[in-house]
């Protein structure tokens, strides 16, 4: 009996002390841009989820689609509905890790590659970030772009002048320590 509560005491602190080395955000911050001769469309989500492990360097993100806040509503109903399908697709996702994680230390930009999930399809991507590390917060920070032709989202004609091919993805993601 002894050997078993001792084991089963072990296990919880080994979890325990992996937690120390993972990072959360609920309240991380994408946004979106297109550019285009008959106009500009952004949204911004503030419900980001954001996991980062600094033993490891593996990162993830979940975005709930619906979230993306416009400053037209018409624009925020044909996102999620014509553009998105946001009941479909109600997330965005990345899988990843930070290259080189080992060997990060002085450094403010890093690397990031993994599997970007929009729409249902999943690509490899890079991307470049900026990265702050302390002892209760890690945070990363980026802009890249992603071709909406990629992920399969399709543009009617009567509007595809009104909306970029490519699209600027910005993040900002101020991960606090889970305790």
């Amino acid at each position: 009996m002894k050997y078993i509560l001792s084991v089963l005491v072990c296990f919880l602190l080994i979890n325990n002390l992996k937690a120390q080395d993972r990072y959360l955000t609920k309240q991380g911050t994408i946004s979106f841009f297109s550019h285009s001769p008959v106009e500009d469309i952004e949204a911004v989500n503030n419900q980001v989820l954001s996991i980062v492990d600094i033993e490891t360097g593996d990162v993830a993100i979940s975005v709930l689609m619906k979230s993306f806040m416009f400053e037209k509503s018409l624009m925020q109903e044909h996102f999620n509905e014509n553009y998105m399908e946001s009941d479909k697709f109600p997330k965005a996702k990345f899988k990843g890790e930070i290259i080189d994680f080992e060997n990060l230390e002085n450094k403010n930009k890093v690397s990031i590659q993994g599997d970007l999930t929009i729409h249902g399809i999943t690509k490899k991507v890079k991307v470049e970030a900026g990265i702050e590390i302390d002892k209760d917060s890690v945070v990363l920070k980026g802009v890249f772009t992603v071709l909406v032709a990629d992920y399969e989202i399709k543009i009617p004609s009567v509007v595809k002048n009104n909306i970029a091919k490519t699209i600027e993805i910005t993040f900002s993601l101020n991960h606090k320590k889970i305790k």
